[in-house]
Protein backbone atom coordinates (compact mmCIF):
# COMPACT_ATOMS: atom_id res chain seq x y z
CA UNK A 1 0.00 0.00 0.00
CA UNK A 2 1.34 3.42 -0.93
CA UNK A 3 -0.90 6.21 0.31
CA UNK A 4 -0.52 9.96 0.09
CA UNK A 5 -1.34 11.69 3.35
CA UNK A 6 -2.10 15.38 3.52
CA UNK A 7 -2.75 17.56 6.53
CA UNK A 8 -6.54 17.26 6.96
CA UNK A 9 -8.80 20.28 6.85
CA UNK A 10 -11.34 18.80 9.26
CA UNK A 11 -11.78 15.96 11.75
CA UNK A 12 -12.41 12.59 10.14
CA UNK A 13 -14.32 9.98 12.10
CA UNK A 14 -12.35 6.93 13.24
CA UNK A 15 -13.66 3.49 14.21
CA UNK A 16 -14.17 3.35 17.97
CA UNK A 17 -12.34 0.04 18.29
CA UNK A 18 -9.25 1.56 16.69
CA UNK A 19 -9.27 4.85 18.61
CA UNK A 20 -6.33 5.67 20.85
CA UNK A 21 -6.52 7.53 24.10
CA UNK A 22 -6.23 11.29 23.83
CA UNK A 23 -3.41 12.78 25.85
CA UNK A 24 -1.63 9.46 26.29
CA UNK A 25 1.51 9.26 28.40
CA UNK A 26 4.80 9.34 26.52
CA UNK A 27 8.52 9.29 27.33
CA UNK A 28 10.76 6.65 28.88
CA UNK A 29 10.67 5.19 32.38
CA UNK A 30 13.21 3.03 34.19
CA UNK A 31 11.61 -0.05 35.71
CA UNK A 32 13.23 -2.85 37.69
CA UNK A 33 12.86 -6.48 36.65
CA UNK A 34 10.85 -8.27 39.33
CA UNK A 35 10.96 -11.78 37.90
CA UNK A 36 12.24 -13.85 34.98
CA UNK A 37 10.66 -17.18 34.03
CA UNK A 38 11.97 -19.32 31.20
CA UNK A 39 9.33 -20.70 28.86
CA UNK A 40 9.36 -23.31 26.07
CA UNK A 41 10.40 -22.36 22.54
CA UNK A 42 13.34 -20.12 23.49
CA UNK A 43 11.20 -17.58 25.30
CA UNK A 44 11.19 -15.87 28.65
CA UNK A 45 8.47 -14.12 30.68
CA UNK A 46 9.77 -10.91 32.25
CA UNK A 47 7.74 -9.20 34.99
CA UNK A 48 8.49 -5.54 35.76
CA UNK A 49 8.02 -3.79 39.11
CA UNK A 50 5.84 -0.71 38.68
CA UNK A 51 6.19 1.76 41.58
CA UNK A 52 3.08 3.47 42.92
CA UNK A 53 4.03 6.76 41.24
CA UNK A 54 3.90 5.08 37.80
CA UNK A 55 0.86 2.84 38.22
CA UNK A 56 -1.46 5.14 36.32
CA UNK A 57 1.05 5.58 33.51
CA UNK A 58 1.56 1.81 33.14
CA UNK A 59 -2.06 0.79 33.56
CA UNK A 60 -2.82 -1.32 30.51
CA UNK A 61 -5.60 -3.11 28.72
CA UNK A 62 -5.38 -6.36 26.70
CA UNK A 63 -3.81 -5.82 23.29
CA UNK A 64 -1.57 -2.89 24.23
CA UNK A 65 2.21 -3.01 23.89
CA UNK A 66 5.27 -1.29 25.29
CA UNK A 67 8.60 -0.48 23.68
CA UNK A 68 11.79 -1.59 25.44
CA UNK A 69 14.90 0.50 24.85
CA UNK A 70 18.20 -1.30 25.43
CA UNK A 71 21.85 -0.69 24.57
CA UNK A 72 23.55 -3.77 23.17
CA UNK A 73 26.27 -5.17 25.37
CA UNK A 74 29.72 -4.34 24.09
CA UNK A 75 28.51 -2.32 21.09
CA UNK A 76 26.51 0.46 22.71
CA UNK A 77 24.04 0.15 19.82
CA UNK A 78 20.53 1.13 20.85
CA UNK A 79 17.85 -1.50 20.29
CA UNK A 80 14.13 -0.83 20.51
CA UNK A 81 11.69 -3.70 20.53
CA UNK A 82 7.91 -3.70 20.87
CA UNK A 83 6.28 -6.33 23.12
CA UNK A 84 2.65 -6.98 23.93
CA UNK A 85 1.76 -6.72 27.60
CA UNK A 86 0.87 -10.28 28.60
CA UNK A 87 -0.03 -10.63 32.28
CA UNK A 88 -0.58 -14.07 33.80
CA UNK A 89 -4.26 -15.02 34.10
CA UNK A 90 -4.18 -14.83 37.92
CA UNK A 91 -2.69 -11.30 37.99
CA UNK A 92 -4.19 -9.22 35.16
CA UNK A 93 -2.67 -5.94 36.45
CA UNK A 94 0.91 -7.25 36.25
CA UNK A 95 3.25 -5.67 33.71
CA UNK A 96 4.71 -8.79 32.09
CA UNK A 97 6.36 -9.25 28.70
CA UNK A 98 6.92 -12.55 26.89
CA UNK A 99 10.14 -12.26 24.88
CA UNK A 100 11.44 -14.74 22.32
CA UNK A 101 15.05 -15.16 21.34
CA UNK A 102 15.83 -13.45 18.03
CA UNK A 103 19.18 -12.68 16.42
CA UNK A 104 22.26 -13.57 18.51
CA UNK A 105 22.95 -9.87 19.18
CA UNK A 106 19.31 -8.90 19.72
CA UNK A 107 17.47 -8.00 22.89
CA UNK A 108 15.71 -11.38 22.97
CA UNK A 109 19.04 -13.21 23.25
CA UNK A 110 20.09 -10.87 26.06
CA UNK A 111 16.80 -11.40 27.90
CA UNK A 112 17.20 -15.18 27.64
CA UNK A 113 20.73 -15.30 28.98
CA UNK A 114 21.56 -12.10 30.85
CA UNK A 115 18.43 -10.56 32.32
CA UNK A 116 17.89 -11.06 36.06
CA UNK A 117 15.70 -9.66 38.86
CA UNK A 118 16.91 -6.23 39.89
CA UNK A 119 18.10 -5.25 36.41
CA UNK A 120 16.73 -1.98 35.04
CA UNK A 121 14.94 -1.65 31.70
CA UNK A 122 13.73 1.49 29.95
CA UNK A 123 10.12 1.23 28.79
CA UNK A 124 7.61 3.45 27.06
CA UNK A 125 4.06 3.52 28.49
CA UNK A 126 1.53 1.03 27.07
CA UNK A 127 -0.23 2.03 23.88
CA UNK A 128 -1.93 0.49 20.87
CA UNK A 129 -5.31 0.01 19.25
CA UNK A 130 -5.51 -3.79 19.07
CA UNK A 131 -8.62 -4.88 20.99
CA UNK A 132 -11.64 -7.13 20.78
CA UNK A 133 -14.77 -5.55 19.32
CA UNK A 134 -17.13 -4.52 22.09
CA UNK A 135 -19.95 -7.04 21.64
CA UNK A 136 -21.41 -8.26 24.98
CA UNK A 137 -22.36 -11.91 24.86
CA UNK A 138 -20.46 -12.51 21.61
CA UNK A 139 -18.47 -15.54 20.53
CA UNK A 140 -14.90 -14.23 20.28
CA UNK A 141 -12.71 -16.31 17.95
CA UNK A 142 -8.97 -15.68 18.31
CA UNK A 143 -6.44 -16.90 15.74
CA UNK A 144 -2.75 -16.81 16.73
CA UNK A 145 0.42 -17.74 14.92
CA UNK A 146 3.47 -18.51 17.08
CA UNK A 147 4.17 -15.76 19.61
CA UNK A 148 1.11 -13.89 18.34
CA UNK A 149 -0.54 -15.69 21.26
CA UNK A 150 0.77 -13.09 23.72
CA UNK A 151 -1.84 -10.34 23.22
CA UNK A 152 -4.60 -12.87 22.49
CA UNK A 153 -4.07 -14.80 25.73
CA UNK A 154 -4.60 -11.57 27.66
CA UNK A 155 -7.69 -10.74 25.59
CA UNK A 156 -9.19 -14.19 26.16
CA UNK A 157 -8.77 -14.11 29.94
CA UNK A 158 -10.09 -10.55 30.21
CA UNK A 159 -13.17 -11.21 28.06
CA UNK A 160 -14.09 -14.32 30.04
CA UNK A 161 -13.63 -12.50 33.35
CA UNK A 162 -15.53 -9.36 32.42
CA UNK A 163 -18.41 -10.75 30.31
CA UNK A 164 -20.11 -13.80 31.83
CA UNK A 165 -22.25 -14.21 28.72
CA UNK A 166 -19.44 -14.40 26.16
CA UNK A 167 -17.66 -17.41 24.73
CA UNK A 168 -14.02 -17.49 23.60
CA UNK A 169 -12.42 -19.91 21.13
CA UNK A 170 -8.69 -19.91 20.37
CA UNK A 171 -6.95 -21.34 17.32
CA UNK A 172 -3.18 -21.41 17.80
CA UNK A 173 -0.94 -22.32 14.84
CA UNK A 174 2.39 -23.78 16.04
CA UNK A 175 4.95 -26.21 14.59
CA UNK A 176 4.57 -28.83 17.37
CA UNK A 177 2.95 -29.00 20.83
CA UNK A 178 6.33 -28.09 22.36
CA UNK A 179 6.20 -24.73 20.52
CA UNK A 180 2.87 -23.68 22.08
CA UNK A 181 3.73 -20.65 24.20
CA UNK A 182 1.59 -20.13 27.32
CA UNK A 183 -0.22 -23.45 26.87
CA UNK A 184 0.04 -24.11 30.62
CA UNK A 185 -1.56 -20.76 31.47
CA UNK A 186 -4.30 -21.26 28.90
CA UNK A 187 -5.03 -24.61 30.54
CA UNK A 188 -5.63 -22.72 33.79
CA UNK A 189 -8.05 -20.43 31.95
CA UNK A 190 -9.80 -23.50 30.55
CA UNK A 191 -10.21 -24.93 34.06
CA UNK A 192 -11.69 -21.64 35.29
CA UNK A 193 -14.10 -21.25 32.35
CA UNK A 194 -14.58 -24.83 31.24
CA UNK A 195 -17.91 -24.22 29.50
CA UNK A 196 -16.93 -20.98 27.76
CA UNK A 197 -13.33 -21.40 26.58
CA UNK A 198 -11.96 -23.74 23.90
CA UNK A 199 -8.40 -23.94 22.54
CA UNK A 200 -7.40 -25.76 19.34
CA UNK A 201 -3.75 -26.22 18.39
CA UNK A 202 -3.01 -26.55 14.67
CA UNK A 203 0.38 -28.22 14.18
CA UNK A 204 2.24 -27.16 11.03
CA UNK A 205 5.00 -29.79 11.28
CA UNK A 206 2.64 -32.69 11.91
CA UNK A 207 1.35 -33.48 8.42
CA UNK A 208 0.86 -37.23 8.62
CA UNK A 209 -2.82 -36.83 7.77
CA UNK A 210 -5.14 -34.18 6.37
CA UNK A 211 -7.12 -33.53 9.54
CA UNK A 212 -8.09 -29.98 10.50
CA UNK A 213 -5.47 -29.88 13.29
CA UNK A 214 -2.56 -30.62 10.95
CA UNK A 215 -0.82 -28.36 8.43
CA UNK A 216 -1.07 -24.64 7.78
CA UNK A 217 -4.25 -22.65 8.19
CA UNK A 218 -5.65 -21.75 4.78
CA UNK A 219 -8.96 -20.97 3.09
CA UNK A 220 -9.91 -24.65 3.05
CA UNK A 221 -8.92 -25.50 6.61
CA UNK A 222 -10.27 -22.43 8.44
CA UNK A 223 -14.01 -23.09 7.77
CA UNK A 224 -13.56 -26.63 9.10
CA UNK A 225 -12.01 -25.26 12.29
CA UNK A 226 -14.79 -22.71 12.68
CA UNK A 227 -17.39 -25.44 12.26
CA UNK A 228 -15.68 -27.48 14.99
CA UNK A 229 -15.90 -24.43 17.27
CA UNK A 230 -19.60 -23.88 16.45
CA UNK A 231 -18.81 -20.43 15.09
CA UNK A 232 -21.32 -18.85 12.74
CA UNK A 233 -21.11 -15.84 10.42
CA UNK A 234 -22.95 -12.79 11.63
CA UNK A 235 -22.95 -10.04 14.23
CA UNK A 236 -22.63 -12.48 17.12
CA UNK A 237 -19.11 -13.61 16.20
CA UNK A 238 -15.99 -11.44 16.45
CA UNK A 239 -12.42 -12.19 15.44
CA UNK A 240 -8.95 -11.13 16.59
CA UNK A 241 -5.87 -12.26 14.65
CA UNK A 242 -2.20 -11.95 15.58
CA UNK A 243 0.81 -13.60 13.98
CA UNK A 244 3.12 -13.36 10.97
CA UNK A 245 1.81 -11.00 8.29
CA UNK A 246 1.28 -13.86 5.82
CA UNK A 247 -0.91 -15.82 8.24
CA UNK A 248 -2.93 -12.72 9.15
CA UNK A 249 -3.55 -11.91 5.47
CA UNK A 250 -4.58 -15.50 4.69
CA UNK A 251 -7.01 -15.68 7.61
CA UNK A 252 -8.53 -12.29 6.83
CA UNK A 253 -9.21 -13.36 3.24
CA UNK A 254 -10.65 -16.70 4.37
CA UNK A 255 -12.91 -14.97 6.89
CA UNK A 256 -14.20 -12.60 4.21
CA UNK A 257 -15.10 -15.57 2.02
CA UNK A 258 -16.67 -17.38 5.00
CA UNK A 259 -18.96 -14.43 5.71
CA UNK A 260 -17.46 -12.78 8.79
CA UNK A 261 -18.62 -9.22 9.45
CA UNK A 262 -15.65 -7.08 8.26
CA UNK A 263 -16.02 -4.52 11.06
CA UNK A 264 -15.83 -7.28 13.68
CA UNK A 265 -12.43 -8.57 12.53
CA UNK A 266 -9.37 -7.10 14.29
CA UNK A 267 -5.79 -7.96 13.47
CA UNK A 268 -2.20 -7.17 14.36
CA UNK A 269 0.72 -8.72 12.42
CA UNK A 270 4.17 -9.01 13.91
CA UNK A 271 7.69 -9.46 12.64
CA UNK A 272 10.26 -11.97 13.86
CA UNK A 273 13.31 -10.18 12.55
CA UNK A 274 15.86 -8.19 14.54
CA UNK A 275 17.05 -6.40 11.39
CA UNK A 276 14.68 -3.66 10.18
CA UNK A 277 13.71 -3.53 6.53
CA UNK A 278 13.96 -0.07 5.03
CA UNK A 279 11.56 1.28 2.40
CA UNK A 280 12.74 1.22 -1.24
CA UNK A 281 14.56 4.34 -2.49
CA UNK A 282 12.48 7.44 -2.99
CA UNK A 283 11.36 8.43 -6.48
CA UNK A 284 13.58 11.43 -7.37
CA UNK A 285 10.88 12.80 -9.70
CA UNK A 286 8.38 13.29 -6.84
CA UNK A 287 10.50 13.74 -3.71
CA UNK A 288 11.78 17.27 -2.92
CA UNK A 289 15.57 17.64 -2.78
CA UNK A 290 15.37 18.77 0.84
CA UNK A 291 12.54 18.98 3.37
CA UNK A 292 12.26 20.69 6.73
CA UNK A 293 10.27 18.52 9.13
CA UNK A 294 8.97 19.75 12.47
CA UNK A 295 8.08 16.98 14.91
CA UNK A 296 5.99 17.40 18.04
CA UNK A 297 6.42 14.78 20.75
CA UNK A 298 6.34 14.92 24.55
CA UNK A 299 4.85 18.39 24.12
CA UNK A 300 8.00 19.82 22.50
CA UNK A 301 8.95 20.71 18.93
CA UNK A 302 12.00 19.26 17.19
CA UNK A 303 13.23 20.20 13.72
CA UNK A 304 15.22 18.10 11.26
CA UNK A 305 16.21 18.23 7.60
CA UNK A 306 15.27 15.36 5.32
CA UNK A 307 17.68 14.79 2.44
CA UNK A 308 17.95 12.38 -0.49
CA UNK A 309 19.96 9.97 1.67
CA UNK A 310 17.01 9.39 4.02
CA UNK A 311 14.75 6.40 3.33
CA UNK A 312 12.01 7.87 5.54
CA UNK A 313 11.26 10.85 7.77
CA UNK A 314 12.26 8.81 10.81
CA UNK A 315 15.87 8.53 9.60
CA UNK A 316 16.27 12.30 9.48
CA UNK A 317 14.65 12.81 12.87
CA UNK A 318 16.81 10.20 14.59
CA UNK A 319 20.05 11.86 13.49
CA UNK A 320 19.48 14.77 15.86
CA UNK A 321 16.59 13.62 18.06
CA UNK A 322 17.19 10.01 19.19
CA UNK A 323 14.17 10.05 21.52
CA UNK A 324 11.64 10.24 18.70
CA UNK A 325 9.19 7.32 19.11
CA UNK A 326 9.79 4.16 17.07
CA UNK A 327 10.37 0.43 17.51
CA UNK A 328 10.17 -2.05 14.62
CA UNK A 329 10.89 0.35 11.69
CA UNK A 330 8.90 -2.04 9.48
CA UNK A 331 5.48 -0.38 9.51
CA UNK A 332 4.05 -3.00 11.85
CA UNK A 333 4.08 -1.92 15.50
CA UNK A 334 2.69 1.62 15.02
CA UNK A 335 5.02 3.14 17.64
CA UNK A 336 6.06 5.94 15.25
CA UNK A 337 2.47 6.86 14.37
CA UNK A 338 2.05 10.62 13.89
CA UNK A 339 -0.51 13.02 12.49
CA UNK A 340 0.43 15.20 9.52
CA UNK A 341 -0.47 18.74 10.60
CA UNK A 342 1.11 20.52 7.64
CA UNK A 343 2.53 19.45 4.29
CA UNK A 344 2.12 16.14 2.49
CA UNK A 345 3.79 12.74 2.73
CA UNK A 346 3.47 9.41 0.99
CA UNK A 347 3.07 6.41 3.29
CA UNK A 348 4.62 3.23 1.94
CA UNK A 349 3.67 -0.38 2.70
CA UNK A 350 2.53 -0.73 6.32
CA UNK A 351 0.27 -2.83 8.56
CA UNK A 352 -0.39 -0.58 11.57
CA UNK A 353 -2.86 2.02 10.25
CA UNK A 354 -6.33 1.38 8.90
CA UNK A 355 -8.08 3.31 6.15
CA UNK A 356 -9.81 5.60 8.64
CA UNK A 357 -6.54 6.63 10.26
CA UNK A 358 -4.90 7.30 6.90
CA UNK A 359 -7.89 9.38 5.83
CA UNK A 360 -7.67 11.33 9.11
CA UNK A 361 -4.10 12.34 8.26
CA UNK A 362 -2.01 9.82 10.20
CA UNK A 363 1.20 8.28 8.92
CA UNK A 364 4.12 6.18 10.19
CA UNK A 365 7.41 8.06 10.34
CA UNK A 366 9.32 4.89 9.42
CA UNK A 367 7.29 4.53 6.19
CA UNK A 368 6.70 8.18 5.31
CA UNK A 369 8.52 10.18 2.65
CA UNK A 370 8.07 13.89 1.96
CA UNK A 371 6.14 15.24 -0.99
CA UNK A 372 6.49 18.89 0.08
CA UNK A 373 9.34 21.06 1.35
CA UNK A 374 7.73 21.69 4.77
CA UNK A 375 6.10 19.05 6.96
CA UNK A 376 4.81 19.09 10.53
CA UNK A 377 4.17 15.80 12.37
CA UNK A 378 2.45 15.42 15.76
CA UNK A 379 3.48 12.23 17.55
CA UNK A 380 1.33 13.18 20.56
CA UNK A 381 -1.93 13.31 18.55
Amino acid sequence: MNTATTAPTGHAARPAARARAVGRHTGWHRLAVAGVRHLPEDAVAVTLHVPDALREIFAHRPGEHVVVRHRGTGTGTELRRSYSVCPPPDDPAALRLVIRRGAPDGFGAYAMSGLAPGDILELSPPRGAFALPERPGAHHVLVAGGSGITPLAAMAAAALREDPDCRVSLIHSVPTPAHALLADELAVVKDAFVDRFTALYVLTREERDNGPLRGRIDAEKLPRLLTALHARPGRGTTFALCGPAGLVATVRQALAEWGAAPDLVRWEPFTLGDTPRTPPPADPTTAPHETRVTAVFDGHQRVATVGPQDAALLDALLRTHPDVPYACREGICGSCRAKVLAGQVTTGSQHALDAGELAAGYTLACRARPLTGEITLDFDA
